[in-house]
């Protein structure tokens, strides 16, 4: 469930819940392995503050960041830009805030993207909107199946429908 604040101010916010622990949760975003089941056909993870955090969403683009932040099981905070210009966002440029709250046997997990440039909001939030649903699923151990991103024409088409991509 998507909970931005507008297309300028350079915040996309979602939150999802999960049917897993915290603990569990965590995993997902500093256990490479676990990392692609959801997001990825690649990463490099090194969940300590300065740390590597590089990831290939779709098999397309690599996402290039450092860990910032490594709080287990609470909160995990990592820079994120793309190596191509092609996004309009340099590797490192923006920040991904991710806290984790138990409720219940969930976990509601809160993603905040800070820094984006006006240009750069709508991807990252169709991006989020496609990727953190897969994350619930795979966190709470159902399989999310392929990623129908790595099909770079659906990717396209499927971006340019949320108004990330001019036609």
């Amino acid at each position: 469930m998507a909970a931005e604040q507008s297309k300028t101010d350079g915040l996309v916010e979602h939150e999802v819940r999960v049917a897993a622990t915290p603990d569990r949760v965590f995993d997902y975003f500093t256990d490479p392995a676990k990392m692609v089941q959801w997001m990825g056909t690649v990463a490099t993870l090194d969940p300590r503050p300065g740390g590597v955090c590089r990831i290939n969403p779709s098999g397309h683009a690599a996402m290039l960041g450092e860990f910032v932040e490594v709080d287990r099981p609470r909160r995990v905070v990592f820079t994120w830009g793309w190596e191509t210009t092609l996004f309009k966002t340099p590797p490192q440029s923006t920040l991904v805030e991710v806290s984790l709250t138990r409720d219940g046997q969930e976990t509601v997990v809160r993603l905040a993207h800070r820094r984006l440039r006006p240009q750069a909001v709508a991807l990252h939030r169709a991006g989020w909107e496609h990727y953190l649903p897969r994350l619930a699923l795979a966190a709470s151990g159902d399989n999310p199946g392929r990623d129908p991103w790595r099909d770079p024409f659906l990717n396209i088409q499927q971006l340019r429908d949320a108004g990330a991509l001019p036609e």
